[in-house]
């Protein structure tokens, strides 16, 4: 369980450096680069942690995914980016990939080729 609450603090925070980097202005507005530094470190060092009872595999397509996820939605209240159709599929790609990865998988459900 704390490898999850590890996760969950680490996509908050890499979508906070994300967001921070947009209002950076290319690294000019001193604020929110150093809100750059801070949401990417702590992060990284969060997912470092996770991954002590997480497979890489599946944290890595959490992290990526969710963060990617938060962002575009983020993207779309705050900035007004395009949301359409095209992102709606999207979001919900990622979102289902994020799913399916997690669902629980047992050996005697294993798909196997047919003789």
């Amino acid at each position: 369980m704390k490898g999850y609450i590890a996760l969950g603090i680490s996509i908050i925070s890499e979508v906070f450096g994300t967001t921070m980097l947009k209002l950076s202005d290319g690294f000019t507005s001193l604020f929110p680069s150093i809100g750059v530094i801070v949401g990417y470190g702590l992060s990284f060092y969060c997912l470092s942690l996770c991954l002590k009872t997480v497979p890489l595999s599946l944290a890595y397509a959490i992290w990526s995914g969710l963060g990617t996820a938060f962002t575009a939605l983020i993207g779309v209240l705050v900035w007004r980016d395009p949301f359409n159709i095209i992102t709606l599929v999207g979001l919900v790609l990622i979102i289902g990939g994020v799913i399916l990865l997690n669902a629980p998988k047992s050996p005697d459900k294993v798909m196997k080729p047919s003789n």
